[in-house]
């Protein structure tokens, strides 16, 4: 009997070791890993990442943001380049929307809040607020005021929710949970421009599209965009608990001393692994291999079930893949599984690709074999 809450639907199989692009369960059974944690371990299991875990567990590994953290500083000079942000250190995804929600209220002094139906942006009270999916409240109770819902893709639907006390618009570029299904270029633009021509800031959640996830750095670069405030997590540590607000530095005064804070947001271990993750991805080449990686995948599925009757549509952005289907979800991942893969589902009829940006030409093809077997 589990002393665990049943919270969570967990399938049988435990892994113990993982290497590279590959995971081990414990009875040696080895699987190529299509869901990287759920968007978390983009680089596989990197050495690199390791040997910067190992290298400050030996110095020290907990400082508390009472003092200077250099490595602090040095992960947010690296996710902000050349752009005009401030950053904040956090666990979590849905501790990072957290932070862009209170921030977009503090700063501009209103609170109502438009995101997108069938959204995910966490399931902490606020976040879970913001998320445009009932499924996900059922049975909290009351969230917090103030959150609206606009259709997705739809510009006129934002229009009618926006007031006189309305701060900000806040989207994911692609809607991972709900089906991975991708902003179009043309509502993107417009949103951009009605928020500034409103004075409404525009935040943009790349807790899974962020880190490489859909051939670049960021999502909102496809685009040709750059939000007031933007969230991170999942593989900016590549497994190691992180998450990060990044807001346009005029907003800064919002956040001064007291008014935020984390005990282990932003600490040592998480900074070193967040490091060297970002020193892999910025590598020349390295995120436009990705891309490339990315669209063959996408391309392979699409010819390869094109006739099958039951895949309706194959859509996504670099990495971040989805394979609509009529067959049941639970029958096709327990498939791969057999075979050696893994893969997730998003949505009521989704199969979810998240597979690490280090795959090697030959594991593509090894998952590409797979998946078509599958669905044949």
């Amino acid at each position: 009997m589990s002393k665990l809450f049943q919270n969570y639907k967990r399938a049988a199989i435990e892994f113990v070791k993982a290497q590279g692009n590959y995971l081990f369960d414990a009875d040696g059974k080895k699987y190529l890993d299509f869901s990287t944690g759920i968007g978390v371990t983009n680089l596989g299991f990197h050495p690199q990442v390791k040997k910067a875990l190992e290298a400050q567990a030996e110095r020290i590994w907990h400082s508390p943001n009472l003092y200077q953290n250099s490595l602090q500083e040095e992960v947010a000079e690296k996710l902000i380049g050349n752009r005009d942000y401030l950053a904040f250190f956090c666990n979590s995804g849905a501790e990072a929307n957290e932070a862009a929600i209170k921030i977009a209220r503090k700063a501009t002094g209103k609170q109502e809040i438009i995101t997108f139906k069938d959204s995910f942006h966490g399931r902490t009270f606020g976040s879970m607020s913001a998320t445009g999916q009932d499924k996900i409240k059922e049975g909290f109770g009351e969230g917090v005021p103030h959150f609206h819902y606009a259709v997705f893709n739809d510009l006129d639907s934002v229009k009618k929710l926006v007031n006189a006390q309305t701060a900000a618009v806040m989207l994911e570029l692609v809607q991972g949970e709900s089906g991975v299904l991708p902003a179009k270029q043309d509502f993107v633009t417009a949103l951009v421009d009605y928020c500034q021509e409103n004075d409404l800031l525009l935040i943009i959640d790349e807790v899974q599209t962020g880190m490489g996830r859909t051939g670049k750095l960021y999502s909102f670069e496809h685009y040709g965009i750059e939000p007031d405030i933007f969230t991170l997590a999942k593989g900016l540590a590549n497994g190691v608990p992180v998450g990060a607000m990044l807001a346009k530095a005029q907003l800064g005064s919002a956040f001064g001393p007291g008014s935020h804070g984390s005990t282990f947001g932003g600490n040592k271990l998480a900074m070193a692994a967040s490091s060297a993750v970002l020193d892999i991805m910025t590598q020349a080449g390295f995120l436009e291999q990705a891309w490339e990686n990315g669209n063959y995948l996408q391309d392979q599925l699409k010819k390869a079930l094109a006739n099958n009757l039951k895949v309706t549509q194959v859509r996504g952005l670099g990495y971040m893949i989805g394979i609509e289907t009529t067959a049941n979800l639970a029958d096709l991942v327990q498939a791969a599984r057999d075979k050696g893969l893994i893969v997730l589902t998003a949505g009521t009829n989704v199969i979810r690709l998240l597979p690490p940006l280090t795959l090697t030409k030959e594991e593509l093809d090894q998952g590409l074999t797979i998946l078509k077997e599958v669905f044949a």
